[in-house]
């Protein structure tokens, strides 16, 4: 049998799992399943990352159209025409004496 040919059986069978020098291919192993959870993990938290920034995102639009919305709504309520019918609506009226201005002087 050739070499390559006794190599290909020899890992398909495992026997480099139990050899005697199988410490440094363990090794090895264990270090590339822990490279692989490492992965594993960090690939998890950066989608719940992009989820997180996803939701933050919607949130920021729907602020922002409420603000928008009730910024236009205060804007209606500030102008001299509603403010005239809301205090039609009351029965007010201005006064017919004009107020009077009281001024104090202190003396020395």
């Amino acid at each position: 049998m050739s070499k390559i040919k006794k190599s290909i059986y020899d890992v398909l069978r495992g026997n480099f799992l139990v050899s005697d020098d199988s410490f440094k291919n363990w090794r090895f192993i264990l270090f590339i399943v822990a490279l692989m959870m490492l992965m594993i993990a960090s690939s998890h938290s950066s989608d719940k990352k992009v989820m997180e920034i996803a939701k933050l995102n919607k949130r920021i639009k729907e602020l922002r159209s409420e603000f928008v919305d009730t910024r236009s709504i205060s804007m209606k309520l500030k102008l001299e025409s509603t403010i005239r019918k809301k205090v039609l609506e009351l029965d007010l009226r201005s006064s017919k004496n004009p107020p009077q201005v009281i001024r104090v002087t202190l003396k020395k």
